[in-house]
């Protein structure tokens, strides 16, 4: 993973895409069918927007894989779009716990900081997540509008 994260990290060229999707496969491996299972059922009711199915597999998922940074993460994605941050935040921070280099989660909480209004926070959270995958535009995008908002310029 190491080769990768750095692979992820080069300025230049395009290799940084295959080692962003590499990282994605591996976290997305919990090294079990059943909870692979949940995992998908769970990602499935996201993308159908019932969030709260989506809990309930992804409870399930976390329950029976406490060690899976992935289903904490993907179960944070499911209490933010039901509008429960606490429970959000509390999956997100289980997720960096278990992969602090878990990009995805750290530009999660950035979004969700902003949204609380913790605009401070938030971009040290994109910031963070920049560091370890320059190329997302959504920590760059939440980067810049938060910059722009600090220096009074909110166009």
């Amino acid at each position: 993973m190491d080769a990768l994260f750095r692979r992820l990290a080069e300025p230049e060229g395009e290799s940084w895409r295959i080692a962003e999707s590499d990282i994605l496969r591996e976290w997305s491996k919990s090294g079990s069918a059943a909870m692979d299972l949940l995992l998908q059922r769970g990602e499935e009711a996201l993308d159908g927007g019932d969030a709260v199915a989506a809990i309930g597999h992804l409870t399930a998922l976390t329950d029976h894989a406490p060690d899976f940074a992935t289903g904490f993460y993907t179960r944070a994605a499911a209490y933010a779009t039901a509008g429960q941050f606490g429970p959000a935040f509390r999956d997100l921070a289980r997720t960096l716990q278990l992969e602090p280099r878990h990009f995805p989660a750290l530009t999660q909480l950035g979004a969700m900081l902003e949204e609380t209004g913790d605009t401070e926070r938030a971009l040290a959270a994109y910031r963070e997540s920049l560091t370890i995958h320059p190329h997302q535009q959504e920590a760059i995008d939440g980067v810049a509008r938060l910059e722009r908002q600090q220096d009074g310029t909110n166009i």
